[in-house]
């Protein structure tokens, strides 16, 4: 009685695992082309995210191969886009993901742009924010 119970106690637990790995949290891929373009996507693996932020930023950049894979963080968490400029005026974006909520996150950004820590900085200011679900928020 117990040997078939085993294998169809087995199989029960796998589909179950499979089924709430597909349910499971969003990754957040970010894909760069420098000075042209950009694509951040949410998907349940770093592939599909990756494709679907790269065919973004071929969108505004022209060619594929101009962008690259800037980050990728599993679970998406609560998630920053921020514009970052030294005194010399060199530019670029830092991104910040993974943080538990919105509050955890905006003092990740408060640190980062703490100008008295990093006094280089002439500015530093978050430009998108996406909540743990992957959903654009208003930046207050």
């Amino acid at each position: 009685m117990f040997r078939h119970a085993i294998p169809a106690l087995i199989f029960a637990c796998s589909s179950a695992l499979a089924a709430n790995a597909q349910d499971g949290p969003a990754g957040i891929a970010i894909v760069e082309a420098p000075e042209m373009g950009g694509g951040v996507c949410f998907a349940d693996n770093l592939d599909k995210a990756f494709a679907c932020a790269r065919e973004q930023c071929k969108a505004e950049a022209g060619e594929a191969g101009d962008c690259y894979r800037v980050r990728w963080c599993y679970p998406s968490g609560w998630s920053a886009d921020l514009f970052v400029q030294n005194q010399e005026g060199f530019h670029s974006h830092d991104y910040l993901c993974g943080w538990n909520d919105r509050d955890a996150l905006e003092a990740a950004i408060a640190i980062k742009c703490d100008r008295e820590r990093y006094p280089y900085l002439m500015e530093c200011a978050a430009v998108r924010m996406w909540d743990n679900e992957g959903n654009s928020v208003a930046i207050e």
